[in-house]
């Protein structure tokens, strides 16, 4: 059998002659080179950004990030738990792949994205319950929203005005960042100003540690940050901030992710894979939110 290299012809070269041998040597190198460079950037290109909310960025999607790469997903994230008013500004920039809020979006920053010929795309991360704390040695078990209300515009402000033992109330929330801090305003503060005196917390896990430390302390935080020490998630108009009350509790809400525009490739897949998967729904229930039925 005559051999494929006596079709080959030997290249002069600035070294002088290089054999056929030699040249399809080179060759295979060069292909493999340029194999790996693919390899490379199709590598670099499934990493997906996502931005925004403290609620869902601290916990739940770096639980969710982790167990889909477990899976066998190629995928690497980076995630940055800034609030959720970053999530649409990320966005806006292409500085994001997806954005989480605890939220809906403003028509702001809706109409911010319309001006630019494009949109905003919601899907439902999973269900919270804002959960009202106290320290743990703190005697009151329950309020109503409107003592809620009344606590966090200002109003009241001693314990012994709701039923606990006397002690200026000291009052903790998210920043004005925060959706969850615009949330609470809506649905427990009938969209007041809350109180000259609170002071404004970076995250949940700063109320809670605050509010234990505090006998006289109060906040709020997502549902999935209330096996702290030291604090107790009390009842809010009768209902206590558990799953199974999530219909009748008053402070019950949606999570979000948002895309701009549909999302494609692998963002989509995790999209999907998140809001929907047996495994994800375990990830989401076990961190402590309420997953997507």
């Amino acid at each position: 059998m005559q051999s494929t290299l006596s079709h080959c012809a030997p290249v002069t070269g600035p070294k002088g002659r290089v054999s056929c041998q030699q040249t399809e040597a080179m060759k295979n190198k060069l292909f493999v080179v340029v194999l790996g460079a693919v390899l490379s950037v199709t590598a670099s290109a499934q990493k997906i950004v996502i931005k925004g909310s403290d609620t869902l960025g601290a916990k739940m999607v770096p639980q969710l990030a982790e167990a889909y790469k477990a899976g066998g997903e190629k995928a690497s994230f980076e995630i940055a738990a800034e609030g959720s008013s970053q999530a649409f500004s990320a966005l806006l920039a292409k500085a994001a792949d997806i954005g989480m809020s605890s939220r809906d979006a403003k028509d702001k920053e809706k109409n911010d994205f319309i001006a630019r010929g494009r949109k905003l795309v919601e899907h439902v991360a999973a269900f919270d319950m804002i959960a009202v704390i106290v320290n743990g040695s703190n005697g009151v078990r329950g309020l109503s929203l409107k003592q809620v209300e009344g606590i966090f515009t200002g109003s009241i402000t001693n314990w012994q005005q709701v039923g606990g033992k006397p002690g200026a109330i000291s009052v903790y929330t998210r920043n004005t960042t925060s959706g969850t801090y615009k949330s609470f305003q809506g649905m427990a503060m009938n969209k007041r100003d809350y109180g000259p005196k609170t002071q404004k917390m970076a995250g949940n896990e700063q109320i809670a540690e605050e509010v234990a430390k505090n006998i006289n302390g109060i906040g709020y935080v997502g549902l999935a940050y209330t096996a702290k020490k030291g604090i107790k998630a009390i009842q809010v108009d009768r209902v206590s901030p558990k799953p199974r009350f999530a219909a009748k509790y008053p402070l019950s809400r949606k999570l979000y992710y948002y895309t701009d525009g549909e999302p494609v490739g692998e963002v989509a897949k995790f999209i999907t894979w998140a809001t929907s998967a047996k495994e994800a729904a375990e990830v989401v229930d076990r961190v402590g939110f309420i997953p997507n039925e």
